[in-house]
């Protein structure tokens, strides 16, 4: 069943932001909606700003504004028409059916852009559920054309109401088998990630806007050759690599997808296997782009995505990337008594690298406690606990009874046993 068909590459775009809200229109939207339409290799001829209090119910844009358009589109020949925004399937009707165009919204061009990007099994997989949910809103448009007028007796509906019904169930079967594919892809990442918890392997993992450089940092940290364009999602699909931090040791690294502003929460969910490396990770290095004049926005944005995803309260360092762009500013490195550095480096030239092992180094050995834990037979289920994390080493047993554990856990692992047990434990831990 053809539900939705790829546009082609090089298409003629017009470009469409309403500002709704008081404040002065941000440039950094309108910017970002430029380099999503350059991220899908479409070709811009115009671009549409306007104002309003409130999108309009039928064509989001009015009627007005919607002359204007069809004007434009018919002396510029273009082939298609994008809101930077989230607009209905009726809106989408109406709009094609006014301008006589191809119309997409911001979701939907996202959505391109990830189905252009995806190289992976899994990547492909989240591509797919993302389209086939956001289609089930849209399925109608595909049956317009049929008849919809009461059957004789004992009918509800025409022909198309039948065959509309029949895709209903078609893709709802759909949706289920990918999400039970990706459930399978969720176990195995749970498997590998209990693997490198009882080898006591730290895990990191890279987020950012989209663009702040991550992939070109994740590169030079871990030679991988991670794809690292001047472009929006120019990386999709997570990596994950070993690297030897000095002064700690053997670390994971992993390279997310990039976050943008207003990411649809239909896309965050249907990428959560992925950024799952970011809400399992140990540590989480945020990389932003310090020569871009509106980068404390884009922290923002950051910021929100990871709220939604559960990870908000992950221990961050902050990484401003980019240094090599500006003038005056040096590789260095800002330490904080209650939470990770921020490092200033170039992920380009290698400027400051040194302080963000540095950092990655200081915050583990301060955060992981290894040494000697002595429990009596009565904490049996602690002992259980501390097995089941992957934290014991060695064990023994003392003359008086009691288990002698050795340890390598992180504290906030320990903190969290204590806490449960209601217990105080840190008295009994001899460290190494």
């Amino acid at each position: 069943m053809e539900i939705f068909h790829d546009y082609e590459v090089g298409e003629n775009c017009l470009l469409i932001d309403i500002n709704f809200s008081s404040k002065p229109e941000l440039n950094a939207e309108l910017s970002e909606l430029n380099g999503l339409v350059h991220a899908a290799n479409w070709q811009i001829s115009a671009t549409v700003c306007a104002k309003r209090s409130l999108p309009d119910p039928k064509y989001f844009c009015g009627s007005g504004k919607l002359d204007e358009i069809k004007k434009i589109i018919d002396n510029n020949q273009i082939d298609l028409v994008v809101f930077n925004h989230a607009i209905t399937p009726s809106q989408e009707r109406n709009i094609e059916k006014a301008l006589n165009c191809k119309v997409i919204d911001r979701t939907r061009l996202i959505l391109e852009i990830f189905s252009q990007r995806a190289q992976t099994h899994e990547g492909k997989l989240q591509v797919e559920l993302a389209q086939l949910n956001y289609v089930a809103t849209r399925l109608v448009r595909g049956w317009t054309h049929l008849e919809r007028q009461k059957g004789g007796i004992g009918m509800r509906g025409g022909p198309g109401e039948t065959q509309l019904e029949l895709d209903r169930r078609m893709l709802r079967q759909k949706i289920a088998q990918i999400e039970k594919r990706l459930e399978k892809v969720k176990k195995q990442r749970a498997l590998s990630r209990t693997a490198r918890q009882k080898n006591a392997v730290p895990t990191i993992a890279f987020v950012g806007y989209t663009n702040a450089g991550k992939s070109t940092l994740f590169n030079k940290l871990s030679g991988a050759q991670v794809l690292a364009k001047d472009q929006l999602f120019a990386t999709l699909d997570p990596t994950l690599r070993k690297v030897i931090i000095p002064k700690l040791g053997e670390v994971v690294l992993s390279d997310t997808v990039g976050f943008i502003r207003n990411l649809p929460h239909n896309l965050v969910e249907a990428f959560h296997a992925t950024l799952e490396e970011a809400i399992e990770a140990d540590l989480l290095v945020h990389v932003i782009d310090y020569a871009d004049e509106h980068h404390r926005a884009y922290i923002e944005q950051v910021h929100l995505v990871l709220e939604q995803i559960h990870a908000a309260d992950k221990p961050i360092i902050q990484v401003y990337n980019k240094i090599d762009r500006l003038e005056d500013v040096k590789a260095h490195i800002i330490y904080h008594k209650d939470k990770p550095a921020d490092v200033y480096l170039s992920a380009q030239t290698g400027q400051g690298i040194q302080f963000l092992y540095e950092a990655v180094a200081k915050y583990f050995n301060q955060q992981w406690l290894k040494g000697v834990l002595v429990l009596s037979t009565k904490h049996a289920k602690v002992r259980a606990e501390l097995y089941q994390l992957g934290a014991v080493e060695k064990e023994t047993i003392s003359d008086s009874g009691e288990y002698q554990l050795a340890l390598h856990i992180a504290k906030s692992d320990f903190d969290e046993i204590c806490a449960h047990n209601k217990l105080e434990l840190i008295a009994k831990f001899s460290h190494h």
